[in-house]
């Protein structure tokens, strides 16, 4: 295979990895494999370009990224569709994406599995034409997520932490929106704090993450109460992987959603893939079945 690999100074934990010894590994395991391998070391502020460069090639046959969410999806939205497939360095806060794919979490075993892996093939979900691999979110999690930017964190951990702070401040405030979604067809309006789309359902007993990365289903997540308290156990219960049990979360599985919102404010109020978005007025989520190409460890069971 031809492989062309991108790190992301800047993303995730690659912030205090030793980049020289990383890209080594890198070099020294895939040619070991027989694989032709270039590897960059590029800023946040390059990444974008570099990963448009690079899957327009028509001689590639993976590309390859490390970095934060937002590196992942930029990478995947890139090449969903291609021929081109899509090589996950687990770099993240939690790798969910990295998990559902059953790829190692720490950055030399992932090395090893993906220079003796393969190629198959998953799904993708797109809000509006613009692909996710994980997870789009209004409400709770935006409020999240932008009082986490506020906050200096300099490591894994630390946003961690800080993501922990933000928690308990958009628990503390308990935003709601109103909605009108439409489910397979079905309309429903609804005044919710939080409402989650997934690429594919999430998995019992862990970390929300699907377990099945070819279900071919988009998961809906309903917050059903305001309470507190009750928020506070459901965001428990989602972290754990209790979520079917609680009894203030609506749950279903679908093939195309629709989203229309009202509300005063725009900017900011969704989340993709861990990054913060535009709300639009109307968004179509979408599920695209075996959209997109991934190299994965040769003994990856959904394959």
């Amino acid at each position: 295979m031809k492989v062309h690999a991108i790190l992301n100074r800047e993303g995730g934990t690659l912030r205090t990895t030793d980049l020289d010894l990383l890209t080594s590994v890198i070099c020294d395991e895939f040619r070991l494999h027989g694989h032709e391998i270039e590897v960059v070391v590029l800023g946040s502020a390059e990444i974008g370009e570099e990963i448009r460069k690079q899957s327009l090639r028509g001689d590639l046959d993976v590309l390859m990224v490390g970095g934060g969410d937002g590196t992942v999806a930029s990478a995947a939205g890139a090449v969903a569709g291609t021929s081109i497939a899509l090589g996950l360095l687990p770099a993240g806060t939690m790798n969910l994406f990295a998990r559902s794919l059953q790829i190692p979490l720490v950055l030399d075993q992932a090395v090893k599995a993906l220079a003796t892996g393969r190629v198959a093939e998953v799904d993708i979900a797109s809000v509006n034409g613009d692909y996710f691999v994980h997870q789009f979110a209004v409400g709770l999690h935006a409020r999240m997520v932008r009082t986490r930017e506020k906050l200096d964190y300099a490591s894994r951990f630390g946003k961690m932490w800080a993501s922990v702070r933000a928690v308990g401040s958009a628990i503390q405030s308990r935003p709601s929106v109103e909605l009108k979604l439409t489910v397979d067809g079905k309309l429903e309006t609804i005044r919710t704090p939080a409402v989650a789309i997934s690429n594919n359902v999430y998995g019992d007993g862990h970390v929300p993450f699907a377990d099945d990365p070819q279900g071919g289903k988009l998961g809906i997540y309903l917050m059903r109460s305001s309470d507190r308290g009750a928020v506070l156990k459901l965001t428990v219960d989602m972290m754990r992987g209790a979520w079917k049990a609680n009894e203030n979360l609506t749950v279903a599985a679908a093939d195309d959603i629709r989203i229309e919102y009202r509300g005063a404010k725009t900017k900011d109020r969704a989340v993709m893939d861990g990054e913060l978005k535009d709300l639009a007025r109307v968004s179509n989520v979408k599920i695209h079945r075996r959209g997109l190409k991934v190299l994965v460890p040769e003994e990856a069971t959904f394959a």
